[in-house]
């Protein structure tokens, strides 16, 4: 901006703030020096895109409009001319923008020329606008950075393909929840093809992709960029925060109107299905277990499908087809898990009190496949699969259908979904594997409603450690506050 353009701001902000010293509440400008901090910023702000990374669903639409709103309201009392903020499900046709990777070239051709800096928040992310300039303007802006609040693994794991394995603590990748941001001389160097068909854990494959081996810049730490609650008082220092809306959206969905399908079979009747009766089975009100194998004990329903080492397509278009007919009772909500899911239900009809079931919900943990290349999005199972009634019934509808029995079932479904056109919500609550798979300070700002696996640890310990809400016998809504807050 020219420096006499910077000179008209000012005046505006002078006039503005002894006016109305209200205009500067959010904006933390609560002293004439600050005010004239906030002069400086106006140039700043100018050259910033915020990108929220917001998902097609009306819940989560309207969650993200919120928070472009509370955006352009603090930015209009610093300039005339807002910055950019693109609601990230928007911008194009593409239902995989939502991994962004294949979206920089994009970007970097609408944004490369006039802007230093792409922000990208969560929807439950917290702007303090001032506070992040001032963080920002610490950086050359013409060099490459990637800037974020690190995590790192403790140990190698799956979901990160045991990157790293002699030293995982090495590496640092995002937070997403405090927001991240990339210099745009760094986004106009990310054109290079996507190295994996498969999109599993986002944040990680963005710093391995901008690190490049070593050719590229690691995640820069930023203090500044927090997941702390928005009104804690530790949270003074920060430019970012974490909403906690309380209650999040109302009455916990009643537990009738989820209906429970675990897949099991023989082999697994007697060292799986007890842990589920030991840890979560008693939360649900109707509750089905489907085997390749009747067992009155269990009980168990053989659904006609032999067991497949591979895949369960078969058996999860089985379950489907019987949650819509006359068999069981009829439901909202259909939830599918494996038989080593751990998973509070409290916790899930707290967060479904947040969508609407006559809509073609599909919600869980979020992966990808082929995304660079006009691929699909699934919920991958272990984590729990959860349908609207809408969903199934459109599903079933279509001549979507396996392929083989033994067909990954989480794949074929994003197939279906894909050409259906029906979008796959995630939640980052749901787990497809065990706590210690997942960064000890990406675990600490949540309350987790799902985790998968028994390998190598005590999966009842597991859940009273992290699914168990003590509070849910006692309160006539299932959830305490605190628990409320944190969903």
């Amino acid at each position: 901006m020219k420096p006499d353009c910077i000179k008209r701001e000012c005046v505006v902000l002078v006039w503005r703030y002894f006016t109305s010293c209200a205009v500067f509440s959010n904006l933390m400008c609560v002293s004439v020096s600050d005010l004239f901090l906030c002069c400086l910023c106006v140039a700043d702000l100018r050259e910033i895109v915020f990108v929220i990374q917001s998902q097609s669903n009306s819940f989560h639409m309207s969650w993200a409009e919120r928070q472009r709103a509370d955006l352009l309201q603090q930015t209009q009392s610093l300039t005339q001319t807002p910055p950019p903020v693109l609601l990230l499900h928007s911008l194009t046709d593409n239902e995989g923008d939502w991994s962004i990777l294949p979206l920089l070239p994009y970007l970097s051709s609408l944004f490369g020329k006039n802007s230093s800096w792409l922000v990208f928040l969560e929807e439950e992310t917290n702007v303090k606008v001032t506070k992040l300039l001032q963080a920002l303007r610490k950086f050359d802006r013409r060099k490459e950075w990637f800037l974020g609040k690190p995590l790192h693994d403790e140990e190698s794991t799956i979901i990160h393909h045991y990157a790293f394995a002699e030293n995982p603590s090495i590496f640092k990748y995002p937070d997403f929840s405090a927001a991240w941001a990339l210099s745009i001389p760094l986004l106009d160097r990310s054109d290079d093809p996507l190295k994996s068909d498969f999109t599993i854990d986002l944040k990680h494959e963005v710093a391995l992709y901008i690190w490049e081996n070593g050719h590229g810049p690691r995640l820069t730490a930023v203090p500044e960029l927090c997941t702390e609650p928005e009104h804690s008082p530790t949270a003074q220092h920060c430019a970012t925060t974490l909403r906690r809306p309380a209650p999040l959206c109302g009455e916990p969905v009643k537990k009738e109107d989820i209906f429970v399908a675990v897949k099991t079979c023989k082999k697994f009747h007697s060292e799986r299905v007890p842990v589920v009766k030991k840890t979560w089975e008693r939360e649900a009100s109707l509750l089905e277990y489907y085997s390749d194998h009747t067992d009155p004990s269990i009980p168990t329903i053989d659904l006609g499908v032999p067991n497949t080492e591979r895949g369960h397509c078969g058996k999860t278009f089985a379950i489907l087809e019987r949650y819509i007919s006359d068999a069981v009772p009829k439901t909202s909500w259909l939830l599918v898990v494996d038989d080593d899911t751990l998973i509070s239900l409290p916790r899930l009809q707290m967060l479904l009190s947040c969508y609407n079931p006559s809509e073609p919900v599909c919600l869980g943990e979020r992966y990808g496949y082929g995304l660079g290349q006009g691929g699909y999005s699934y919920i991958t199972g272990g984590g729990g699969m959860v349908f609207s009634r809408a969903a199934v019934v459109r599903l079933l509808a279509s001549d979507c259908k396996c392929y083989r029995d033994d067909a990954p079932d989480d794949m074929v479904l994003g197939m279906c979904l894909n050409a259906l056109g029906l979008p796959v919500t995630h939640s980052s609550l749901f787990h497809q594997a065990r706590p210690e798979d997942y960064s000890r300070d990406f675990l600490a700002h949540q309350v987790p409603i799902s985790f998968h696996k028994h390998w190598n640890i005590d999966p009842v310990a597991v859940f009273n450690r992290w699914l168990k809400d003590e509070s849910v016998s006692t309160s006539p809504h299932g959830l305490n506050k605190s628990t409320k807050e944190e969903l």
